[in-house]
């Protein structure tokens, strides 16, 4: 991930704000995406102190792997030891503070830092430096890198939490895991893997318009229209306001479009991805093989999910998008492809289709992009000062399982966001 652009991180000089005047039922206040000691605050309260999404096991196959990541701006190197275990290091030097490692990935039994020539092993120790003489008396066992507090893995899904202590990874993710098991029973092997390499989105927006925009259905038909046109594959239909489909509030900050109306009604395998069985008969008998006819049927009828984990990890439907924040008004969006275990031919469409609409000539991201920039400048502008959320209110309900829902256009996804920002920047 791209770590150039990092800021310094410090504790905001100024009174906290009062969360409760800025973030009300159905409206929130422009100065939420503006505001750099909101942005501070949000690090500290959000980004340093919950679950935040850092990678998948499957980007460091092998022993002695790395990749560099990040949470919210601060930069992590992903590792994997000799033995096999996955480590989240910070990358700074604890003698001098300059970053110990460079590249972004590779294959390395230990980092050494260009500085003064310390040497840590991949798993944070230290392991030794240059004239060791000056250094009598030292206890070197305090002086490994920073190492993540907590680490969870769900299913290949690695998460970092810099806080000792608070929920588990499973309290954290809640009912979302039903949406990664989803996700991952689309392979045939039950595994997904992200190994189609990283495009690198940057947009001069807070991290808040992305975060919210990935469950919105109410833009699709205007932004994405000039693609709907074009696809040919009835997307368009998903998000009108005769569609079946059901936005959703998971709790925690979790949100989704589910889709799975829709499909169903169609009741037509692999239609969420714009195909036919016939047209993937190599993916269609690895599925029927490893789960039954039946089973493979709906699995492939329902599709992959469309879900925001919070603070920063999108699962849609093809692919994921991870959500960096950098200031303020700047943020990264990294995506890639989708790969499932055990189904080449699918695998082949997905990266096509990613390539063709998040890659460099695609639409749909620069779509997004263009109305996330328009928007952080328009929320700049003093009045009106507040921002509306309250499509669809009137007609939220629960459904089966307790969840609030509404229609596929309305904003329960993001009224459950603020909500739960509103929790964690007002916790002790």
């Amino acid at each position: 991930m791209d770590h150039c652009a990092t800021i310094p991180i410090v504790p905001a000089a100024s009174p906290a704000p009062a969360w409760d005047q800025l973030v009300l039922p159905e409206r929130v206040h422009g100065s939420l995406y503006t505001d750099p000691a909101v942005f501070q605050a949000e690090l500290h309260k959000i980004w340093f102190r919950t679950w935040v999404y850092v990678g998948h096991e499957s980007e460091i196959p092998n022993a002695n792997d790395y990749v560099m990541k990040s949470i919210g701006p601060e930069p992590v190197i992903m590792t994997r030891d000799k033995q096999g275990e996955i480590h989240l290091l910070h990358n700074r030097c604890p003698h001098r503070g300059n970053r110990v490692c460079m590249t972004e990935q590779g294959n390395a039994r230990s980092f050494t830092c260009p500085y003064h020539g310390w040497t840590f092993a991949n798993d944070g120790d230290l392991k030794g430096y240059p004239f060791p003489s000056g250094y009598e008396g030292v206890d070197r066992s305090k002086l490994g890198l920073g190492r993540m507090a907590r680490l969870g893995n769900y299913r290949g899904f690695i998460f970092g939490s810099m806080a000792a202590e608070g929920p588990t990874l499973e309290e954290h993710l809640g009912p979302a895991m039903r949406s990664i098991d989803a996700l991952c029973e689309t392979s045939p092997e039950g595994e997904v893997q992200i190994t189609a390499g990283f495009l690198k989105h940057k947009v001069k927006a807070n991290w808040k318009f992305l975060v919210e925009n990935e469950t919105d259905g109410y833009h699709p038909s205007f932004v994405h229209a000039s693609i709907f046109e074009v696809a040919q594959s009835g997307i368009g239909t998903l998000y009108g306001s005769d569609s079946t489909a059901v936005s959703r509030d998971f709790g925690n900050g979790h949100t989704e479009n589910d889709l799975r109306p829709e499909f169903r009604k169609r009741g037509v395998p692999l239609s969420w991805f714009g195909t036919t069985a016939d047209k993937l008969p190599e993916y269609t008998a690895s599925m029927n093989a490893a789960y039954g006819e039946d089973k493979a049927r709906k699995i492939m009828i329902d599709g992959t999910p469309h879900i925001m984990i919070f603070p920063n990890l999108f699962i849609a439907e093809i692919q994921i998008f991870v959500i960096q924040p950098l200031s303020a008004n700047e943020s990264v969006q990294h995506v890639t492809a989708l790969q499932f275990k055990g189904a080449p031919d699918l695998n082949r469409r997905m990266r096509q289709q990613t390539m063709g609409s998040v890659g460099p000539a695609g639409f749909l991201l620069a779509d997004d992009a263009e109305m996330y920039e328009r928007t952080q400048m328009g929320v700049q502008m003093r009045n009106p000062e507040w921002l509306f959320l309250g499509r669809g209110k009137h007609r939220e309900r629960r459904d089966e399982d307790g969840f609030l829902i509404g229609d596929a256009t309305d904003e329960v996804p993001t009224r459950g966001i603020w909500r739960h920002y509103r929790s964690m920047m007002e916790a002790a």
